[in-house]
């Protein structure tokens, strides 16, 4: 049997293969979500869900600038 004439065939079954061992390796069930108890927590009334970041660090002197410059 010449190989080279049906490697079309060879590379269809071997996808088959493949794609049919990870559905038999997949779970049957998904994994457990547990849910994050800061994402459930609601806004207050008349207030917007709303996260807050603030920076605090020192301004850097004319010195400190023209180094990383």
């Amino acid at each position: 049997m010449n190989v080279a004439k049906n490697m079309e065939v060879i590379a269809v079954a071997a996808a088959i293969l493949v794609s049919a061992s990870c559905y038999a390796i997949a779970p049957a069930a998904p994994a457990l979500q547990v849910a994050s108890t800061t994402a459930t927590l609601a806004a207050p009334l008349g207030k917007a869900a709303m996260q807050v970041v603030v920076v605090k660090a020192k301004r850097l002197s004319a010195a400190e600038k023209a180094r990383f410059a």
